[in-house]
């Protein structure tokens, strides 16, 4: 964890924060009946304030059915 370096605690919390968004957006396209998503978009944001920062991670996709 040093400056201008790979981080390996903030990469650990990104994958936890993907693999969330993701299963999240999974969910979601099979309530809808899809049992596929495509054109994934996979979007990072870390929101800083006076107590920390938060790390906002959002996944997007459309939910289709491959037959």
């Amino acid at each position: 964890d040093i400056i201008g370096g790979r981080s390996a605690a903030y990469e650990k919390e990104l994958k936890k924060a993907k693999d969330i968004a993701t299963q999240e957006m999974i969910a979601q396209a099979q309530s809808l009946g899809g049992n596929a998503v495509i054109a994934v978009d996979i979007d990072y944001e870390t929101i800083s304030s006076g107590s920390g920062n938060m790390l906002m991670v959002a996944v997007s996709g459309t939910a289709v059915v491959v037959e």
